[in-house]
C-alpha cells in the first residue's frame, strides 16, 4: 500500500518516521513519473512488509519539495529515521533502478 503525502502529513510520516520509507517525488503532467507509478505500486506490495511507501505530489505540495531539495522530476527517495540516505533522480529514477534501490533497503530492513 502507498500512503499518499501532502504538507500536512509529510513531516509527522517521513521527517518523524521510524524505519526505511520511501518517497515518490511526482508532479502533475510528468510523463516519467506516471511511466514509474504502477512499478513501484507493485513494488510496494511485494516489500512492504519491512519497508513504508509514500509518495508526494510536488505540484501540490511544492515547499515540502524544495525543503527536500527536489529539482527534477520524478524522484524517488529513501528515508531512514526522518534523514534522506539515498536517491535516485530524473533519468536515473527508472523502473529497474528502482527495484534494485528498494530490494538493497529491504535486506537491510
Amino acid at each position: 500500500m502507498v500512503l499518499e503525502l501532502d504538507r500536512k502529513n509529510f513531516e509527522e510520516e517521513v521527517l518523524k518516521g521510524e524505519g526505511y520509507i520511501f518517497v515518490d517525488y511526482y508532479g502533475d503532467g510528468c510523463v516519467p513519473c506516471a511511466a514509474l507509478k504502477p512499478h513501484y505500486d507493485e513494488y510496494s506490495e511485494e516489500f512492504g512488509d519491512k519497508l513504508k511507501f509514500t509518495t508526494l505530489n510536488t505540484t501540490k505540495a511544492r515547499r515540502v519539495a524544495i525543503a527536500q531539495g527536489i529539482m527534477g522530476l520524478p524522484v524517488v527517495a529513501v528515508y531512514k529515521d526522518g534523514e534522506k540516505v539515498e536517491e535516485l533522480v530524473k533519468d536515473d529514477a527508472t523502473a529497474e533502478a528502482v527495484k534494485e534501490l528498494i530490494e538493497k533497503y529491504h535486506a537491510m530492513a
